[in-house]
């Protein structure tokens, strides 16, 4: 039986079959920690795609929903920057069905939703983790409602409703269209498929951990860069690493850089000031609207998985954003300009943090960039 616990608050246990999304007590939820199992062996001769890690994923060992669901999602490439870098490698996240990394999180709720009879879902985004849920969730059965940013690109809404989820245009900020979904799941007593409340959703991003222990020969690397907003993807590799490391598959955890855009970074003004929690900022603006999350509310948790690698947070100056953009794209990797943001951070990791000759970093490249506005 896997336990939803409430996080550094009441730790209450509730039975994960439930539309609970926060603790009674006001808290965040979390996913018990759990037994899992890495087949190797058996790993090696499954398909390619995220599922090849089931027995480390929190279903029953006689649970096959997700074969229901699934649309390939996973097993991306990794490759190097260039023939010059060979040691700084890219995860090509964005090489997924609805293409972004929200695949992995979103595959995984609609199928634990799918698990207890769901049959209408509600999701909040800037665009990418809609567009997850909306394929998923159609794909399952299921109807879908998706609030986003009533500034979201035009493209992003038009692929959320190629999936034939209803959208709903939010004036005001993202944390305002948080809100009102929460008021509509609440009115409704409706599933809320949260990529940022419900834990589950970290339960599919650790399979990224996964996939770069397996694609580097059970290796770890040195350094992984994370763009951070909600933290949806560097909470999902944290725990991922984790659960290898307690295995006694690898041996130590990667450093673990977070980038946030200049214009909206309240993570890290917090580890500059050296606090386990951050306050909230107003985005002053920034093109990574992706990662524009004034307050994000596993902030303790992102600030503790950073702790915890002793890693850092940095911000990607604003007007290298496009820059780092383009030249991605020469390189032969056409990103979205929050995606780009990371690889806009990178130079400021490498000139003013001292690192290992030839230390391995992985970058992940999370969104293509043809969803752009």
């Amino acid at each position: 039986m896997f336990h939803l616990t409430g996080f550094s608050d009441c730790g209450e246990k509730h039975d994960p079959k439930t539309l609970l999304w926060r603790c009674p007590c006001g808290g965040l939820l979390n996913v018990e920690e759990y037994e899992v199992n890495f087949p190797i062996e058996e790993i090696k001769k499954r398909p390619a795609t995220m599922w090849r890690y089931k027995e480390a994923l929190p279903f029953s060992d006689s649970s096959s929903v997700y074969e229901h669901i699934t649309l390939g999602e996973g097993c991306t490439p990794m490759v190097p920057l260039d023939s010059d870098s060979s040691h700084i490698l890219l995860k090509m996240d964005y090489m997924m069905p609805t293409l972004s990394f929200k695949d992995r999180g979103a595959a995984l709720l609609i199928a634990k939703a799918k698990e207890i009879d769901v049959k209408r879902v509600i999701a909040d985004s800037s665009g990418n983790a809609g567009t997850a849920f909306a394929a998923y969730a159609n794909r399952a059965g299921m109807t879908c409602d998706v609030y986003v940013p009533a500034n979201t690109s035009p493209k992003k809404l038009q692929q959320i409703k190629a999936h034939e989820a209803t959208v709903h245009a939010i004036p005001g900020s993202r944390e305002d269209t948080a809100a009102a979904a929460m008021e509509a799941v609440e009115k409704i007593q409706v599933f809320y498929a949260s990529h940022v409340y419900n834990p589950f959703f970290y339960q599919g991003t650790k399979t990224y951990a996964f996939e770069i222990w397996e694609e580097l020969n059970g290796q770890v690397p040195d350094t992984i860069i994370v763009p951070v907003g909600n933290g949806t993807l560097l909470l999902g590799a944290y725990y991922g690493f984790k659960e290898l490391l307690r295995c006694g598959i690898i041996s130590n955890m990667p450093h673990f850089v977070a980038i946030q855009a200049e214009g909206c970074a309240p993570l890290a003004r917090a580890f500059a000031e050296g606090k386990d929690q951050a306050e909230p900022v107003v985005n002053s603006g920034t093109a990574a609207e992706g990662i524009a999350i004034g307050f994000p509310a596993r902030h303790r948790q992102i600030l503790k998985a950073i702790a915890d690698t002793n890693g850092i947070i940095i911000t990607a100056p604003e007007e290298k954003i496009e820059q780092a953009r383009e030249e991605l794209a020469k390189k032969g990797f056409y990103v979205e300009p929050m995606k780009a943001a990371t690889y806009a951070g990178f130079p400021r990791y490498l000139s003013e943090y001292e690192q290992n000759q030839n230390e391995r970093i992985v970058i992940p490249l999370c969104g293509a960039g043809i969803k752009a506005k």
